[in-house]
């Protein structure tokens, strides 16, 4: 038997998911803040203990272990990842901080700038100018790249940004300044911008490249730990680890390039619900994934969720590698809630794994939305918790929202159903921001909802919105692990190349596109795949003259060995219609008597792998399903008797029909008054409205 496991790490648990065949073998364990590897490993052995095998056996087995991971996320929430300094051409010091004049709140007056990675003593500049056509202007000064370096170590730099104009053209300064920086700084951890974000604008690229400074240490050293754990414990295959493009690479191939792990655990939960939707017949789906710690939300049009490079805002930094499109909140089952100024708020503060929710009985004192459940009747002490790993219990849960109740005049059963209703509201008008904003109704989507607490809030989040379906996957509580499964190993990179499309220089495309060609040959080959089985997408960025964004699409498409023959005289008129296209599909217009320019060149490749199993179908007969019991609960009309039904007695053609409760193994989905939930073919659960 062979193996794949899908591993996501969360701020309270480590999921797991096993493709053993045909079959899906879900897991959930507490995650390990102080060494999250140590989580992993926990949950490898449980897996193992699973197949009555020992763990070497089990890992010797594996031909693949695919891992998301939040660590660069946690290590920008938390701010503290490595003492990051930044070396940048003379007059460009604050580049970081006028941030193109962006303000996520233009009306906020009272909100504070972001907290500087690298604050302004640790941004030194050096005499240098490379101009945009890659001459040299001014010569780089070496001495003062020495002087700059001996005041960076006085401060203690553990890590080094070098972000100098015009190096994605010329790198020649840069290359040289981190030559000094090796030899004056041995062993510090470096960041060089030409290669981290070769394009332009400057904010972008250098913004992009103190991130990777800052939390470069911390990821790979986090998953050498890891590699090396797995190796002693008997697993003989490279690790592969989740991007935020939504494909997967080797570690080697992170290392060179940390920041794209970031939000790699999401977007392996956006990659698997396309997977899902498309088997399932649904193209356009909005993602709603509430965890632990956090609630992400995204969406898939036309079946796909594409990586986009550009203006992407984390944690209120600008990452500019592709990234699939996830908006998070500070809304899970661990946000803590409290009362400021007489009114409920929820998060985004949260109990994490450590010490957890009040009912997990760990020493956690803040009452959180996991114990408004629980005090809902929505969760019960009675029944097992994720997975059974432990009880849930109320001792000292009552008290905890009996004081929010006191200082607001009510019980503490209505404390804990206005949190229950904050919380709600926050994810739904998060959600109405988010596609709004990019022109959607989400009333024309179908829900996917997932995550240990995702199906407890999608119906009714669905009732305030409009919409009329959701899907919830049987493997829902670990579904971002699943997704990671999903996802292909792939590599998707730019280079820049500034020129009008009807006099662009052929040979030079023609060499750019070799350099990435050649480059992801050989992080393929290393990872064990064929040149025949690599897909390359050839893709091009172009906009017209004076837009700040540039629109990417694909000029050609090819299978195994390089064939570069689409480079030719007569690309840059396919080119010009091709984007035309795109344009007016995009924003409605095209600029007939303009010619756009080209300003980059991007190679997406990836290879296919063996996905877990979805599809659709209700061929099964309807029946009601079993009611294993009552238990008075409140799903937002009052407490009344609510059927409990047991998941794992449920078979392909159940219906639940609300007010409901539904007991998975590792999540509850809640059937709201007004809605009914079918079981399909797969096992997977569909939610309607009941007309």
């Amino acid at each position: 038997m062979s193996y794949r496991v899908g591993i996501d790490i969360g701020g309270t648990f480590t999921d797991f998911a096993l493709l053993k065949g045909a079959e899906v073998i879900l897991h959930k364990n507490l995650s390990t803040p102080g060494d999250r590897s140590l989580g992993v490993m926990t949950g490898l052995e449980k897996l193992a203990d699973k197949e009555a095998l020992t763990l070497r056996d089990f890992l010797g087995q594996c031909d693949a272990i695919v891992h998301g991971t939040t660590v660069a996320d946690n290590t920008l929430i938390e701010m503290n990842g490595a003492i990051t300094g930044l070396i940048t051409t003379e007059g460009f010091r604050d580049e970081l901080e006028y941030r193109r004049g962006f303000k996520e709140s233009i009306w906020d007056t009272r909100l504070e700038p972001p907290k500087q990675i690298a604050p302004r003593r640790r941004r030194l500049t050096v005499p240098e100018r490379i101009l945009a056509d890659g001459s040299v202007y001014k010569p780089l000064d070496e001495a003062a790249v020495r002087e700059a370096c001996r005041r960076l170590k006085k401060q203690n730099v553990e890590s080094v940004a070098i972000s100098l104009l015009f190096s994605f053209v010329n790198p020649a300064h840069e290359l040289r300044v981190a030559e000094i920086v090796a030899e004056e700084m041995p062993g510090v951890h470096l960041s060089i911008s030409h290669q981290v974000l070769p394009r332009g604008p400057e904010y972008d690229r250098t913004s992009t490249a103190v991130v990777n400074a800052y939390v470069g240490p911390r990821v790979t050293s986090y998953l050498e730990r890891l590699v090396t754990r797995l190796q002693e414990g008997g697993y003989r295959n490279q690790l592969m680890v989740m991007q935020a493009s939504g494909g997967v690479m080797t570690k080697a191939y992170i290392d060179g390039s940390p920041i794209r792990v970031l939000a790699s655990g999401p977007a392996g939960g956006v990659i698997g619900s396309a997977h899902v939707g498309v088997a399932k017949g649904y193209s356009n789906l909005l993602c709603v994934d509430m965890g632990g710690t956090s609630y992400d939300m995204s969406m898939v049009l036309d079946g796909a969720a594409p990586a986009v490079a550009g203006w992407n805002m984390h944690h209120r930094n600008l990452v500019g590698v592709p990234m699939v499109q996830v908006e998070t909140l500070g809304a899970g089952g661990g946000s803590i809630c409290h009362v400021v100024s007489g009114e409920v708020q929820v998060g985004p503060q949260s109990a994490g794994s450590t010490p957890g929710p009040i009912c997990y009985g760990r020493g956690g004192t803040q009452p959180t939305i996991t114990d408004a459940l629980l005090m809902l009747g929505i969760l019960s002490a009675e029944s097992e918790f994720a997975g059974g790993s432990f009880q849930l219990s109320k001792a000292g849960v009552v008290e905890a929202f009996q004081a929010i109740g006191d200082q607001l005049g009510y019980s503490a059963e209505d404390a804990a159903f206005d949190c229950w209703r904050v919380v709600n509201a926050n994810m739904s008008q998060a959600v109405r921001r988010t596609t709004a904003g990019k022109g959607v109704d989400p009333k024309d989507m179908v829900m996917l909802a997932y995550g240990g607490n995702g199906p407890a809030f999608a119906a009714i989040q669905a009732d305030e919105l409009g919409i009329e379906k959701v899907l919830v996957p049987k493997a829902s509580p670990t579904f971002s692990a699943l997704g990671a499964l999903v996802a292909k190993p792939s590599i998707d990179e730019e280079r820049s190349a500034i020129s009008p499309a009807n006099a662009a220089d052929i040979e030079k495309l023609k060499a750019l596109w070799s350099e990435l060609d050649a480059r992801a040959d050989r992080y393929f080959g290393d990872a064990g795949f064929t040149r025949d089985q690599v897909t390359a997408n050839y893709q091009m960025n172009m906009r017209y003259p004076g837009q700040n964004w540039a629109i990417t699409f694909d000029i050609a498409s090819k299978t195994g060995s390089q064939d570069l023959s689409f480079v030719d005289e007569a690309m840059g008129q396919r080119a010009i219609a091709l984007f035309n296209e795109r344009h007016m599909a995009d924003f409605g217009h095209i600029r007939e008597d303009e010619i756009p320019e080209i300003v980059g060149v991007r190679l997406a490749t990836f290879v296919d792998t063996p996905a877990p199993p979805a599809g659709k179908g209700f061929t099964a007969p309807s029946v009601a399903a079993p009611v294993a019991k009552t238990r008075r609960a409140n799903l937002g009309a009052g407490y009344q008797d609510t059927d409990i039904i047991r998941g794992a007695e449920l078979k392909p053609g159940h219906e639940v029909t609300g007010p409901a409760i539904i007991e998975e193994t590792f999540t509850t989905i809640v059937v709201y008054p007004g809605w009914k939930a079918q079981v399909d073919d797969y096992g997977d659960y569909e939610l309607t409205r009941v007309s």
